[in-house]
C-alpha cells in the first residue's frame, strides 16, 4: 500500500467509513487522490470539462451561477461530507460546468475520476444513496436561493445570506468586504452599505469597516 493510499484511506474512515460500503471505499482508495485549495482559489470554473468530482474532507465551497454579462449569483455551499450533485449530470454526460465553485474556507478533498460514476452507481446501493441524497439536498437549497430572489427583500437576502455565512464559517465574526457581499448577492456595494447600516440599527448585525458580527443568530 503506498503511502498516498494510506492516506485517503484514513480520511475516509474519518466520515465516510459510515456513508459507503467497504467495497467502495477500496475503490477510491485505489483510483482517487487527495487536494487541497485555498479560500478564494477557483475549484471549477464554467466551461471547464469535468474530470473529476470531489468528496469533500474539510472546508467549504461557495457555488455560483454566472449570467453572459458577468455578473454572478451564490446558489449555495459545500461542505464536509458534501459533493456537488449537478457534476454527477455534467460528469455522466460529459458536459461542461454550467456553474462556478470557489473556495470558502480552505478545501481538502478527494478527487475520484468521472469514468467511475457509471459503475459505482449500478455496483454500489451506498452509492445511488449519496447521490440521490446529494440531488435532494442541493435541490432545497436552489429552490431556497429561488425563494430569496421571488419573496424576500433584499435586506432579507442580506440577513440570511450573513447567518448562512455565519454557520459555514462556524464563526458568528465574518471578514468580509461589502463589495465581496455585493457580488455574491448581484447587487450594488451602496445598497449593501445601506443595508448593513440598517440591520447594524435594528440590533441584528454590528458592522464595521469589513467586519460583520451576526447578532441574529
Amino acid at each position: 500500500m503506498s503511502a498516498q493510499e494510506k492516506i485517503i484511506r484514513e480520511k475516509l474512515s474519518d466520515y465516510y467509513s459510515t456513508v459507503f460500503e467497504k467495497e467502495l471505499i477500496e475503490e477510491i482508495v485505489e483510483v482517487g487522490f487527495i487536494d487541497k485549495f485555498k479560500a478564494g482559489e477557483t475549484l471549477i470554473d464554467i466551461g471547464e470539462n469535468m474530470t473529476h468530482i470531489p468528496l469533500i474532507l474539510d472546508g467549504a465551497v461557495k457555488i455560483i451561477r454566472q449570467e453572459k454579462e458577468g455578473d454572478e449569483l451564490v446558489l449555495y455551499f459545500l461542505e464536509k461530507g458534501d459533493t456537488c450533485a449537478v457534476s454527477f449530470i455534467n460528469c455522466i454526460n460529459r458536459k461542461k460546468s454550467i456553474f462556478k465553485g470557489v473556495v470558502e474556507n480552505d478545501v481538502e478533498a478527494i478527487f475520484v475520476p468521472v469514468e467511475k460514476i457509471d459503475d459505482w452507481l449500478a455496483k454500489y446501493k451506498t452509492w445511488r444513496y449519496f447521490i440521490i441524497d446529494s440531488y435532494h439536498f442541493r435541490l432545497i437549497e436552489m429552490v431556497e436561493s429561488i425563494d430569496g430572489l421571488a419573496f424576500m427583500n433584499m435586506n432579507q437576502r442580506l440577513l440570511k445570506y450573513l447567518t448562512d455565512k455565519a454557520k459555514i464559517n462556524k464563526d458568528i465574526n465574518i471578514e468580509i468586504t461589502h463589495q465581496q457581499i455585493a457580488k455574491d448577492l448581484n447587487t450594488s456595494r451602496v445598497v449593501i452599505t445601506r443595508l448593513l447600516k440598517q440591520l447594524h440599527n435594528d440590533g441584528k448585525v454590528f458592522s464595521t469597516r469589513n467586519k460583520v458580527k451576526v447578532l441574529d443568530f
